[in-house]
């Protein structure tokens, strides 16, 4: 397949941008589903569990149906797009789905959220394996490897963490209480923090624009959800540890 490089580029910069957009305009309110449901608006109601699983699915799928497709796609593209990218919503598609204990998805909300993430998947995917052009070298430098590093660091911390939170409801629970340990000793967000390690470190390993475009979206979207989450604890708990960060352990 040829490669895009305009569309990869216009697609990049626009999510950029909607992601600044995200956090000039949810300062004080976050996007309604979870803990920060707003009760008085009425809206179509799905499943947490289906939502998760249809909303994340295009992200692994299309991915996978390029690189069916293709003709020759780059190796090093392929390899990085399977470890890093695929593996992450393979986890929360089939993972994550499956054992969250969320309050029922708004539908509109969950109808964004697969359009991103198929948009994101195409991205993703058509640039790894139809534009990279990775160097002979490139898997053996400090970039790729200090890069996939971060990337598996970050997901660890963010598979504990949503584990931490999942243990904290039984079935059929939609209480809230305090996360204990890992790295919610230190942060409200810890979950947020993984994966945004995580998606700094997939641009590092991939040196591209399109990368680095998802990984400032991630920030902007789930940092301040984070802040919001560690205000709703403090409000709620009067009791909630006040040397406890939102989102970066002792600063922030």
């Amino acid at each position: 397949m040829h490669c895009y490089r305009d569309l990869v580029n216009y697609l990049s910069c626009g999510m950029i941008l909607a992601g600044l957009w995200h956090l000039v305009h949810h300062r004080t309110t976050q996007t309604s589903y979870g803990r920060h449901m707003r009760l008085s608006s009425p809206a179509r109601m799905v499943p947490a569990r289906l939502a998760w699983f249809l909303q994340e699915m295009p992200a692994l799928l299309i991915p996978l149906l390029l690189m069916l497709t293709s003709h020759k796609p780059s190796s090093v593209g392929k390899y990085l797009l399977l470890g890093t990218f695929c593996m992450h919503y393979f986890q929360r598609t089939f993972v994550y789905s499956l054992l969250t204990r969320g309050r029922p998805y708004p539908l509109g909300v969950m109808v964004a959220a697969g359009l991103f993430c198929s948009v994101n998947g195409f991205l993703q995917g058509h640039y790894l394996l139809h534009c990279a052009q990775f160097h002979d070298e490139w898997s053996a430098g400090y970039r790729y490897k200090t890069g996939l590093l971060l990337f598996y660091i970050g997901m660890a911390i963010n598979i504990h963490s949503d584990y931490i939170l999942h243990s904290l409801r039984k079935p059929g629970e939609v209480v809230y209480k305090i996360p204990k340990g890992g790295l919610f000793e230190h942060v409200s967000g810890a979950n947020y923090l993984g994966e945004i390690v995580e998606w700094f470190g997939y641009a590092v390993a991939t040196g591209s624009l399109s990368a680095l475009s998802f990984a400032v979206f991630s920030l902007c979207f789930i940092g301040p959800r984070a802040l919001h989450h560690h205000r709703f604890y403090q409000e709620k708990f009067k009791d909630y540890p006040k040397l406890r960060k939102a989102l970066v352990p002792f600063f922030f």
